[in-house]
Order: structure tokens, then sequence, then C-alpha cells
């Protein structure tokens, strides 16, 4: 069974562990269709070459924050929340490519409500290049027996 992270665990600075994954058309296209994005620039070829001016189909913006949720969420284990998201694209993921997520705590601290927060930087790169930067945060467990899935209207302000 996963545990979760807690609170009292986690420390600025703290490094998260990479997630290294290589992107295929199939992940492209399977992130633009569960999004509904049947633009055709995620899943013809031909029209984001030839049309868009690009190198090949390519990453839409649900799928990489699919991705992010995932490797916040992975790292907290099932008990983490994640609060607020907010993320810069700076260049496109293709196929063929190996994107890496990594992170680094900014800060952890507690609201008035008693919910622990974790506030990450999060960088996804291809070959060390930053396509897209994202700043999150995530509410933890403060102690073995709180969960922040637990927390409703005024215990919940992310």
């Amino acid at each position: 069974m996963t545990t979760s992270l807690l609170a009292t665990d986690v420390h600025e600075g703290d490094a998260l562990p990479p997630l290294s994954y290589d992107v295929s058309a199939t992940t492209i296209v399977l992130g633009a269709l569960a999004a509904r994005d049947w633009r055709p620039m995620h899943h013809d070829h031909d029209f984001a070459v030839n049309r868009n001016g690009t190198q090949d189909i390519f990453m839409n913006t649900p799928n990489q924050a699919a991705w992010f949720e995932r490797y916040l969420t992975d790292w907290s284990g099932p008990k983490g929340r994640l609060g607020r998201m907010r993320f810069r694209m700076r260049g496109s993921v293709f196929p063929g490519d190996t994107m890496v997520l990594q992170g680094t705590v900014r800060s952890v601290t507690q609201d008035d409500s008693g919910c622990a927060w974790a506030t990450v930087d999060v960088d996804l790169t291809v070959d060390g290049d930053v396509k897209t930067s994202c700043h999150a945060t995530i509410a933890l467990p403060s102690s073995p027996d709180d969960n922040p899935w637990a927390r409703t209207g005024p215990t919940w302000t992310p």
C-alpha cells in the first residue's frame, strides 16, 4: 500500500524525484482524445507539419496539466490533494521526445484551518530545455490521521 507523505517530511529546497517518460504519438493522441480536443494539430501529422509548420503533432495543454498532476500526486501519495496549479508553456512536446518532470519544494506552510501546504515548482524539460514550468500548491496531511480530502467548506481554502 502506498503511504502518503506528511508535511513534516517535507522541507524547503527538497528535490522531488524526477519522472522520465518517452512520449509517443499515442501519448499525444490519447491525451487530446481524453480532453475532447479535436484540433488536428494534436492527431494529424500532415496538418501539424504542412499547415501549422511544426515538426509533428504536439501535446496539448490539458495533457500537460495531467502529467503535472500525476507527478505531484505520485510524489505526495494518495492523501496529497492538489490545491492550485498554474503553468507556462514555452515550447512543444513531440512524439519521440523524452520528457522529464522535476520539482523543488519552495515552502511548506500551514493555514488558519490547520491544512498543511507544500508549494512546489516543477519543470517539464526535453533534452534539458524547459518546455513548461509549473507552480503548484498541494495539501499534505499534517499528521498520520489528517486527510486533506476530508476538508470541505472553510477548512478547504486552496
